[in-house]
């Protein structure tokens, strides 16, 4: 009995890499060099190794699924060229996407780099014949030819980033009849990708990929088959995650959908497949995603909440810059009977500094999940619509940085902590978060009382498609997608001393661009402080309103509390 287990175990394993097809007929390889071989490192470290039986790059495809659902994904691991290392990250991915219903590949590439050739060239052959080859067997396989995948991780997702953006470049000359087949991929989720800027080619960004004069690298020339793009990336990455943001800028400069996911803090790595899961669920890539659902009706009531205060923020006739034609501005308390941390959190909206309301989708449900989670959470109505004569969120400013300053008053006597605040906006009201976040070492108003020695700095900030934050949209939708290389972070955003991390999530087709939110992180990074970013593929303006399950859309605010935990601004 012991023998039959071991040997059906020995089996299933075999099997998931049972068809193994070489790419290349024999003797047409090109460039082949004899220290080069094609073995994952679970076999290439084994004892009694022979290189000469691994010298031709292969595809093994995997275990058909149990329900296919017409999609083929191509599994490309890291090792810095120079191995095909990431044998434990296959294993995953194979096992979460044929679950899913994928048909999985996965390509072994020629390592380590070739000699007097470009560190990819070798491997970049390899894969666009591989992608040829598996184009050329879907329907005999059972998936469509248009619905090919890949996933990756460090130097594979320079490969895969490669075939990304440079399917109409050869990377060899045709060696036979498959070779007239089509090398275009049709979307990449791409971990970690290296080598993408120009201070880090081979190596790690000597300079962080933040130099001025760093550059994405020539190779990739985001031609017309260019496919949308999945990059997650750890922000204390060695190899940038600038890279990433210059090939998501590179992708919507195009209007090619795309996502950019950072996790702040951590390295080299392959961090949130299920960012990547949730971008092929809304693209479309794993089926239809489904009705869309509406966020007010998934959290109806107040359960969770048991105190509720709500008090003005000035003293009678003290409230600077007072226009009739504004509403008046109050803070609201709501705390949970299950408070599980001193923390804070505020919540305003936007509103295009018109309008602003405590009660609708951008902030109910968001403190009312906080709540459920035992936060206290404290809500601004800020003072609109705009003051006339002055800058569109000067009198909102004023009332941010006051409420800020009666909650880090009143902390202590609710049981809270007053130096674990933070703030958080969306659109116009993002804007408003930026503002507290980046510029509380600037009053926004003359002091009135004591209540205004006491510092309106928070300790972390969320900016849900925040608006007008670059300088190519100061009043409406950014007019070049915030991608001009002259479209800066508005000029009234100190970054002072006081500027903590910050979490930023945007739908990547907003009017009100990604790029607010994509240039606003990278500033962050330029200063040293770990921030964590979210784009959303297709999406647009409140692209929480209504959302498909499954979907980032739909998982927002599971990123707002990932944030909170993994900054530790919970304990």
């Amino acid at each position: 009995m012991k023998i039959r287990v071991a040997f059906a175990a020995v089996f299933a394993a075999f099997c998931a890499f049972a068809d193994r097809q070489h790419l290349w007929p024999e003797g047409k390889m090109p460039d082949a060099q004899s220290h080069q071989i094609a073995a994952m490192t679970d076999i290439s470290m084994k004892p009694g190794f022979n290189p000469d039986e691994w010298r031709l790059p292969y595809i093994d495809w995997c275990e058909k699924p149990e329900s296919p659902n017409g999609v083929c994904m191509v599994l490309i691991s890291g090792g810095s060229y120079n191995a095909c290392c990431d044998v434990g990250l296959v294993k995953k991915w194979r096992e979460e996407f044929t679950k899913l219903g994928c048909q999985c590949v996965n390509l072994v590439y020629r390592t380590p780099r070739p000699a007097g050739l470009p560190i990819y060239q070798s491997a970049w052959e390899d894969a666009q014949r591989a992608i040829k080859l598996i184009r050329s067997q879907a329907a005999e396989r059972g998936f469509d030819p248009e619905k090919i995948g890949v996933v990756s991780m460090s130097a594979g997702s320079h490969l895969s980033t490669l075939l990304a953006t440079s399917s109409q470049t050869k990377a060899y000359e045709d060696v036979d009849e498959t070779d007239a087949t089509p090398c275009h991929v049709n979307w990449v989720c791409a971990f970690a990708p290296a080598y993408i800027l120009s201070d880090g080619y081979g190596i790690p960004n000597t300079r962080g990929g933040m130099a001025v004069d760093a550059t994405i690298a020539d190779c990739f020339k985001f031609d017309e088959k260019t496919c949308p793009m999945c990059l997650l990336h750890g922000g204390n990455d060695k190899y940038s995650p600038n890279g990433s943001s210059r090939i998501y800028r590179e992708l919507r400069k195009r209007k090619i959908p795309a996502e950019l996911h950072v996790t702040p803090d951590k390295g080299h790595g392959a961090f949130g497949l299920e960012r990547a899961v949730e971008f092929m669920r809304q693209m479309g890539y794993l089926g239809d995603p489904g009705a869309q659902v509406p966020l007010m009706d998934r959290y109806p009531g107040d359960s969770t909440r048991a105190t509720y205060l709500k008090e003005p923020i000035w003293p009678e006739g003290k409230m600077p810059d007072a226009q009739s034609h504004q509403c008046t501005p109050y803070i609201e308390w709501h705390i949970p009977s299950n408070l599980t941390t001193k923390a804070i959190q505020m919540i305003w909206s936007g509103g295009s500094y018109n309008g602003n309301t405590p009660d609708g989708f951008e902030v109910a449900p968001a403190r009312k999940f906080l709540n459920e989670k035992g936060v206290a959470v404290v809500t601004l109505k800020y003072r609109t619509p705009r003051p006339k004569g002055l800058a569109k969120h000067t009198t909102a400013w004023e009332d941010a940085q006051r409420a800020i300053r009666i909650v880090r008053s009143k902390a202590a006597s609710y049981g809270l902590d007053p130096d674990r605040i933070g703030i958080m906006g969306s659109s116009a009201g993002g804007h408003l978060a930026l503002m507290g976040a980046t510029t509380s070492k600037t009053n926004a108003y003359w002091p009135i009382d004591d209540i205004d020695k006491i510092s309106c700095s928070v300790q972390w900030a969320v900016a849900i498609y925040p608006a007008y934050a670059l300088t190519d949209g100061l009043e409406k939708g950014n007019a070049t997608g915030g991608n001009a290389d002259d479209a800066y972070l508005a000029p009234e955003f100190a970054f002072d001393l006081a500027t903590p991390p910050m979490l930023f999530i945007h739908g990547d087709a907003d009017g009100w661009a990604a790029m607010n939110s994509v240039k606003a992180w990278e500033k962050l990074r330029a200063m040293g402080i770990q921030g964590a970013l979210h784009t959303l593929a297709t999406r647009t303006h409140c692209f929480q309103r209504e959302a498909a399950p499954g979907t980032g859309s739909f998982t927002w605010m599971e990123r707002i509390w990932e944030f909170l935990n993994a900054k530790n601004f919970l304990k």
